[in-house]
């Protein structure tokens, strides 16, 4: 039954999205600026910026900097995020956060499958706004905590519904969603690892390259 009540909100969302908004490309348009460089932010935050190398999906580099952006409401929802793991002793380990709209259709030129990349045609994308986030939870010296499946695996052992994952990749996975819900996260239903801050259908798509954000 859960599986099914996924299946209805996401198909939701894909109809609510059936024209893409307009595309911001103006590295100095106000929407722009309100991203935030999760570096910046002193919160203790590691990365494992997967698409500004070689080892990802695509198998190659796709970023042209390893900088991890948000908009600023979502970065400080995700601050609070890690305030409240470390006093468990975990942490969050970030994959991918801010993605321009071409870096986006090169991926769907790659997977046509919406459940792991989103379609531009349709909704332009969700980590083109800034608002999505991908992460996994790493203890205090900064190891990575087993989960269901390694980052981007696209099957459906990497479904928020699927059975059989060993007990403490399903302890973690249900820490990390818990967490992220309470400071205003939607967990995505088809990967453990993507979240959405909960206004995001509110930002536009944007399409200026990393190297072009402070």
């Amino acid at each position: 039954m859960r599986k099914f009540a996924w299946l209805f909100l996401l198909g939701a969302a894909v109809a609510a999205w059936a024209e893409p908004p307009p595309v911001v490309r103006d590295a100095q348009a106000p929407a722009v600026r309100e991203l935030v460089n999760l570096d910046s932010l002193g919160a203790g935050f590691r990365f494992d910026l997967r698409y500004a190398t070689p080892d990802n999906f695509v198998h190659a580099t796709l970023y042209p900097v390893a900088k991890a952006y948000l908009h600023r409401d979502a970065a400080k929802a995700l601050v609070e995020v890690q305030h409240e793991l470390a006093a468990q002793g975990f942490g969050l380990k970030i994959f991918d956060a801010y993605r321009p709209l071409s870096v986006q259709q090169r991926m769907w030129d790659l997977i046509h499958d919406e459940r792991y990349v989103s379609n531009p045609a349709i909704n332009a994308g969700r980590h083109t706004r800034g608002t999505a986030v991908d992460l996994t939870l790493v203890d205090r010296e900064g190891k990575d905590l087993p989960m269901p499946t390694p980052f981007d695996d696209f099957t459906e052992r990497a479904h928020r519904d699927a059975a059989g994952v060993p007990a403490d990749a399903a302890h973690n996975a249900k820490v990390l969603e818990e967490a992220m819900i309470k400071h205003g996260f939607l967990p995505y239903p088809f990967e453990w690892w993507h979240f959405d801050h909960r206004d995001w259908k509110k930002h536009p798509p944007l399409d200026v390259p990393l190297d072009q954000l402070p």
